[in-house]
């Protein structure tokens, strides 16, 4: 389980959550209660994942990583999938034309 303690939310993801009216515990939940739905193994300095998790019925998207052999949860960038963007269920991204 990811706890508040581990969080480091990198200041491009802290700006997006007051945007975007994400709160530290929508995160805890889309982390903990979530699906990862696309990997990024060759991101750097640590491999990272993409979210999705539900919060009531808003959809959410975390993009983070685990920050090599410290534990800490690096919180890159959250946000709400596009419906344009994303299949309905918000786990695949729609084919541009």
């Amino acid at each position: 389980m990811i706890t508040r303690d581990r969080l480091d939310i990198r200041l491009h993801a802290a700006v997006r959550m007051l945007e975007r009216r994400i709160t530290i515990d929508d995160i805890l939940l889309v982390l903990n209660k979530g699906e990862v739905i696309e990997s990024y193994p060759d991101d750097t300095p640590w491999p990272s994942q993409l979210t999705l998790g539900f919060v009531r019925t808003r959809p959410l998207h975390v993009v983070w990583a685990e920050a090599g052999d410290t534990k800490r949860v690096v919180i890159i960038t959250v946000y709400q999938p596009d419906a344009n963007q994303w299949d309905s269920a918000f786990r695949r991204r729609r084919e541009r034309p």
